[in-house]
């Protein structure tokens, strides 16, 4: 446990003393994501995504990613896939952090469209039983707040607390999530 925190205060100490220019315009980054839907009845909802943000002025940047959403509903002891594949672009916002951008604060909004399947395609149960919800093409809105911070002069460390709103969808409409990512500034 020891060697643990110990590297992580060396991962902190070396952050603060890069002094590297960050967020400089045009400068791209690679994302990616992970984190759990905020479903209060099952606890293996997930998120996976992958991104690319270009760095605007003063802190803001925009960004675009695919996304694979894994989520389950339960039918007496069967447990029923809903999966979502989307494409996802939108601009985010440097609300405040340290002058040299060591730890920063951003909200994005984004417009997504994507696909829905549920139960891998099969409407029929194992009892007879029919599921009404349908697959469908969906798109919507999001909205998503980051904590952001270097942790050297390429890597950053993300937080995530997100939400989105889906049109077309036979599920629920209003999905919010958390998650971890990391970026690598090219």
């Amino acid at each position: 446990m020891k060697k643990y925190l110990l590297t992580v205060l060396f991962i902190v100490i070396s952050s603060i003393m890069v002094q590297a220019q960050r967020m400089l315009p045009k400068q791209k980054g690679l994302e990616i994501n992970a984190g759990t839907l905020s479903r209060y009845d099952s606890d293996r909802n997930y998120y996976l995504n992958i991104g690319l943000t270009i760095n605007g002025r003063n802190g803001n940047y925009r960004l675009w990613a695919l996304e694979y959403t894994h989520q389950y509903s339960t039918y007496k002891e069967l447990r029923i896939p809903q999966e979502t594949y989307s494409i996802e672009g939108g601009y985010s916002f440097y609300l405040f952090g340290d002058i040299r951008k060591n730890i920063s604060l951003n909200a994005a909004i984004t417009g997504l469209i994507g696909y829905e399947t549920i139960n891998r395609g099969n409407d029929v149960l194992y009892d007879g039983a029919k599921i009404l919800n349908e697959e469908n093409f969906i798109y919507g809105a999001g909205g998503k707040l980051s904590l952001e911070t270097y942790l050297s002069e390429h890597f950053v460390l993300l937080f995530q607390a997100r939400t989105k709103v889906f049109w077309g969808t036979s599920l629920e409409q209003l999905r919010s999530s958390t998650g971890v990512g990391l970026r690598y500034n090219f």
